[in-house]
Order: C-alpha cells, then sequence, then structure tokens
C-alpha cells in the first residue's frame, strides 16, 4: 500500500510540476525580450502563449512606427505571410470531410488546363502535392516574378508551367508559395466563394477572429497597422513598403494580432473546438498534421530535435520528446512564428516588425525549452552570434562594391545599354539612361513601382541597387557579343527568390 501511495504521490508531483508555469516566463521574459529587441535592432513585437486552454502571457513591446512612437499592443496588426497556409490546408481539409473534393484529387479535375514544366507531373499532380512542397521545383522558385507583382493570380497559374523542377516529382522538398495559391483556388470551384470570403466564413467568424484580415484593403482601422522595417544590406533600420499578397492570398495574404492568434491557437489545442463548440472535427485537424513530404531526420546539433517533416500548410517535428507544430511567416518588413504543442496544452505566437532578425525564432525556442525542462541556454545570444557574423561580411562586400563606383566609363556608351529586355518567366524590362547621364535606370515591368539603378563599377561589372531595399544591392554583369549588348543578368535578395534571372535585349 505504501508503494502504491508513493507511486501515485510521485505522479502527482510530476504533473503539478509540469502545470505550473517556469520560472523563465514569469521571471525573465520581460527582460528577455526588451533586450534581444536591443541586440537585434526589432522596434516592436508582440507575443502570446496559450496554456492549458488560458492566455498565460501577452503582450506589445516597442512601437509599431518609430516615426510616430505609436505601441505596439496585442491589437496591433503584423502580415502573418506563410502562416496563412496552414488556413488554406484547414480549409481544403475541411472540405474533404465535408466530401465536396479530395485532398487527393487530380488537380486537373478542377484546372483542365493547368500544365507544369514536366507533362508527367501535370497528369500526376494532385491538391496533397501542393499543399506540402514537393513538385520538385526549388525553395521560393518564381517568386520574384510573383511577389508584389500585378500579376492575376490566373497568370500566374499560366507561368507555372515554366518552373523548370530541380528534382523529380514528390523526390524532394522544395517550398513553393504559387503551389498555395493554386490549392487554394480549388476552393471557388467547390464552393462558389472564394478563398478570402471562405476563410472568412469557415474559419475566421467562427473563431471570432475579428482582428484578422484576408487583406490590407480590407482593414477598417489602417492606425493599427504596424509599418515595416528592415535592416538588410545596409545594416540600418529602414521603414519598407508593406508587400500586396492579394495575388497570392492562400499563400501568405492574411493579417492578425496576437489577440486574435490566441483564437486560433486554442482551436488548435482543444482538438477543433473554441469556446466548448466543436467547430471542426479533430479528424480535420489531424489531416493537417500528418507528415507528407520529410525534410529531415537527423539530430540538431544545437536543439533536442531529431525529425522535420511538412504536412498540409504545417511543419511537424520532436522537440526534446514531444511532439510540436509550427510555422514562419515572412512578408517585406515583417517575420513572425506560430507554433503548438498538443501534449503540453502549449501554444504562441511571435509577430515583429523587422524581417532581418531571428528574434521571433529564438523565442520560439527559449520557451520551448521553459515549459519542456531543457537547461538554459540563451537562445537569443546563441543566434545573434552566427548573425552578426554573416552580416559582417555581406556589409564588407556591398561597401567594397560601393567604393569601386568611381565614375569610370564602361566599354560602350550608357546608351547602347538602354532598351528594352525580356525573360520568358517574368515578363520584360526596361533599361533607360539616367538624367545625370551617369547611371543606368531599370523598370520591372511585372511590379508597379520596382524600379533599380545600375552603376558601373569596373572589369565590366556593375553595381545594382534596387530603391526597394528589400531586393538588395548586387554585382552584376550584362554580357556582350561583337559590341552589342546581348542581356543582363539581375539578381534579387534571396529573402525572396534565390536564382538570378537573366533579360535578354531586343
Amino acid at each position: 500500500m505504501r508503494k502504491l501511495l508513493l507511486c501515485f504521490l510521485l505522479i502527482i508531483s510530476h504533473q503539478l510540476t509540469f502545470a505550473q508555469t517556469p520560472a523563465f516566463i514569469t521571471d525573465s521574459l520581460d527582460n528577455y525580450i526588451r533586450e534581444g529587441m536591443k541586440d537585434w535592432n526589432v522596434p516592436g513585437l508582440a507575443i502570446v502563449i496559450v496554456k492549458d486552454g488560458k492566455i498565460a502571457f501577452i503582450k506589445g513591446y516597442g512601437v509599431r512606427d518609430t516615426a510616430t512612437q505609436q505601441p505596439v499592443d496585442e491589437h496591433t496588426l503584423f502580415m502573418i505571410a506563410s502562416n496563412t497556409k496552414l488556413f488554406t490546408g484547414t480549409a481544403l481539409s475541411q472540405l474533404e470531410y465535408d466530401k465536396k473534393l479530395s485532398i487527393d484529387d487530380k488537380f486537373t479535375k478542377y484546372y483542365p488546363g493547368f500544365k507544369l514544366y514536366e507533362p508527367t507531373t501535370t497528369q500526376l499532380l494532385t491538391i496533397r502535392d501542393l499543399l506540402c512542397h514537393r513538385i520538385g521545383t526549388k525553395t521560393f522558385q518564381g517568386d520574384f516574378t510573383f511577389w508584389n507583382s500585378h500579376l492575376t493570380p490566373e497568370q500566374i497559374m499560366q507561368r507555372m508551367k515554366l518552373l523548370k523542377p530541380e528534382a523529380g516529382f514528390r523526390s524532394h522538398y522544395g517550398y513553393c508559395n504559387s503551389c498555395f495559391l493554386a490549392a487554394g483556388e480549388v476552393i471557388p470551384k467547390v464552393t462558389g466563394k472564394s478563398w478570402q470570403q471562405y476563410i472568412k466564413d469557415s474559419i475566421l467568424t467562427r473563431l471570432d477572429m475579428r482582428e484578422t484580415f484576408t487583406s490590407v484593403s480590407a482593414v477598417s482601422d489602417k492606425q493599427l497597422l504596424s509599418k515595416a522595417y528592415t535592416t538588410s544590406f545596409t545594416g540600418s533600420l529602414r521603414q519598407v513598403p508593406w508587400d500586396n499578397w492579394d495575388n497570392l492570398a492562400p499563400a501568405a495574404a492574411l493579417i492578425s494580432s496576437v489577440s486574435d492568434m490566441a483564437h486560433w491557437l486554442s482551436f488548435q489545442l482543444d482538438s477543433g473546438r473554441y469556446e466548448g463548440q466543436q467547430i471542426m472535427p479533430f479528424n480535420v485537424l489531424q489531416k493537417t498534421r500528418s507528415i507528407n513530404t520529410p525534410i529531415s531526420s537527423q539530430k540538431s546539433s544545437m536543439l533536442p530535435t531529431h525529425i522535420v517533416g511538412y504536412g498540409l500548410g504545417l511543419l511537424v517535428g520532436d522537440y526534446n520528446g514531444r511532439q510540436i507544430y509550427w510555422h514562419t511567416g515572412g512578408a517585406a518588413g515583417m517575420v513572425s512564428v506560430v507554433c503548438f504543442v498538443p501534449e503540453e496544452h502549449l501554444g504562441m505566437a511571435v509577430l515583429t516588425n523587422n524581417d532581418n532578425q531571428n528574434l521571433f525564432g529564438a523565442l520560439r525556442v527559449q520557451i520551448l525549452d521553459a515549459y519542456t525542462g531543457m537547461p538554459y541556454v540563451n537562445r537569443s545570444k546563441q543566434s545573434l552570434k552566427f548573425f552578426n557574423a554573416t552580416m559582417k561580411d555581406t556589409l564588407s562586400t556591398i561597401h567594397a562594391w560601393q567604393n569601386r563606383v568611381k565614375g569610370a566609363a564602361p566599354s560602350l556608351p550608357l546608351s547602347a545599354y538602354a532598351g528594352h529586355y525580356t525573360n520568358q518567366l517574368y515578363g520584360s524590362l526596361d533599361i533607360t539612361v539616367s538624367a545625370d547621364k551617369k547611371r543606368l535606370v531599370v523598370k520591372f515591368n511585372s511590379h508597379d513601382d520596382l524600379t533599380a539603378t545600375l552603376s558601373y563599377m569596373d572589369s565590366n561589372e556593375w553595381l545594382l541597387q534596387y530603391d526597394n531595399i528589400e531586393y538588395g544591392i548586387f554585382s552584376t554583369k550584362f554580357k556582350t557579343a561583337q559590341g552589342k549588348v546581348v542581356s543582363l543578368e539581375t539578381k534579387e535578395s534571396d529573402f525572396v527568390e534565390e536564382d538570378p534571372y537573366v533579360f535578354t535585349k531586343q
């Protein structure tokens, strides 16, 4: 009897230990965030932690606007970018449960004329394939063409046939935003509602997410919007334009607050229930959480994790013996993370307004450490060391390029480089000579307001600098033959797309 009593007391003691809020959350989190924001130059941050069906922590830090010093609070609105993807995956899973479609339906059932680069892939492609990043393309492939462009969803889907894969179909994880657009465009086919209206009706309204919007144009109080900032390519904080993801909405368009993300987390942690009502069957959520595409099965050198895979709009893995689910979101000037651990009844969301930092990611890991009993390691400082080294190298390279712009003349007159250039995937750009006749001006025609300058350095190299710093600063060259310009290669930030584009002069 005594042994049974002792075992019982040990079990209760263990349960109480994990029911208590970790000391890091109660005693250290506030200062940790403030110090991290200084280290990473983050103007504003909002965070929510949900534990055991309640909000354990919710707070805004810093400012949403560095000029007006308007503070961030739990209602400040940020783009959650790719955290939108789980909403799309969940909506399609619900439609499957309602027998309106099957996730394994061939995509051409809904879009008979749709084509990918390889005919066999086109024939085999399913909705599931689109939702788990396995069509064989590279991560972000095509995004320079699609991101912030004035192309319509239909035009983007038509151009997906030009995305040449780097690996075999279903053999490779390559993050694909246009795939999520295509998957989301099935929703109007089976419901008669746009993706925006269906997400609002089936998820946002039912979870009382009144501070979540499917487009910036739908935001009723623009004062709640945080400004967007970056330190990329310059090292200093600069405001950048808000992204317009309307043409890729199912991949990245949602705007929200941590107050509303608490509703989403509660719904995820309570098996599809919200405030006691079953909003969706748990089977719907389970469908999104099964790994479809493996990403890694090797033990991490820095984190207590071994396996990472992708579900339907959701990353799936392990952390210190618990199964975890999460996703990050990156838009110009904003990065975020949403994570939940059902076994610990734990969820969190971190929204920030500087895209060139990893405080948001360090916070996710730090909170997981605290709630799963890991020894304390300052994850922000750990990550900052690598970040600072990388930024130092990047800025040194850029400064070296800038110092080479000394007024030297290229091998041909500036007017020889001016003209109309085309790329099969992107479309066209136009190059003109600047008014002061010292540089070239580039206008990218698939975007309403994307421009750049080309300043000659030496050795046939030019300094390419986008007016929107989000796209970057790079060294590039024109290809010439027999005294004539043949083409120009343009590079853009890896945040947009990793591969360069070659534009041929017409």
